[in-house]
């Protein structure tokens, strides 16, 4: 898949990832900085974070999204429905949501689509993203959760949390993309830690990234384009 390695267009594809459940405010304004200065697309934030990120990050052209039922999906519907709702009141224009895992395994496709539905239908046309957690599938129920989301009407299905021991591959986000039709996204996550692994993501099928790496992966582009070293450097703390 030909695709644009321009800074920007590589910027446009990545949601900064500030998700560690032990970073503290500060830590949180790091990072917020970092997405304001490297002008990415979105933060992904903790739900009790967006507020906060929002009205930071006002005028800086960064939306904001949060997480749903994160990082297990084994809440109910209706606690997955308010979190998203308080998301929204608080100015999150994006939601990425974690699949009840064990239902998707266990084959109840009925349960998997409707929790699915439900968020989508509170979200009101912004954008939903599934997160289906790929480490812990097979190769069928990939594919199957990838259809299952398509069903449930999102915007992307999504590979990863990154806090599950295992992250986004390449014949797994090319799986996805053969999976769903050209009307639902793929989002890697988790793992993405550097410019090499960024652009085969995006050749597989990716449109979008999930990384907490961005500084590494536009810094090293931004090397690259002006004639430097390609050194592969990766972000080894990044998720």
């Amino acid at each position: 898949m030909a695709i644009e390695l321009t800074e920007a267009a590589v910027a446009a594809a990545i949601d900064h990832a500030i998700l560690k459940p032990d970073f503290t405010r500060a830590d949180v304004d790091r990072e917020l900085d970092i997405a304001a200065e490297w002008k990415v697309f979105s933060v992904c934030v903790r739900p009790s974070d967006v507020a906060y990120a929002v009205r930071r990050l006002e005028g800086s052209g960064v939306a904001v999204g949060t997480v749903i039922g994160f990082p297990h999906g084994t809440t109910s519907t209706a606690a997955k429905v308010a979190e998203l709702r308080q998301a929204r009141e608080d100015g999150a224009t994006e939601f990425d949501m974690v699949v009840h895992i064990g239902a998707l395994r266990g084959g109840e496709d009925e349960r998997v689509e409707a929790d699915i539905r439900a968020v989508v239908d509170a979200a009101d046309g912004l954008v939903t993203k599934v997160i289906l957690e790929t480490s812990l599938l097979d190769e069928e129920q990939i594919a199957r959760g990838s259809r299952l989301t398509e069903a449930g009407g999102a915007t992307f299905v999504k590979t990863s949390t990154g806090f599950a021991g295992g992250g986004a591959t390449v014949p797994h986000v090319e799986l996805m993309r053969r999976s769903v039709s050209p009307a639902v996204q793929v989002k890697a996550s988790g793992g993405v830690r550097g410019l090499d692994a960024a652009i085969a993501m995006l050749e597989a099928g990716a449109t979008r990234l999930g990384t907490s790496a961005s500084a590494t992966i536009l810094g090293e582009l931004r090397a690259r384009a002006a004639g430097g070293v390609a050194t592969g450097a990766e972000d080894s703390t990044s998720y």
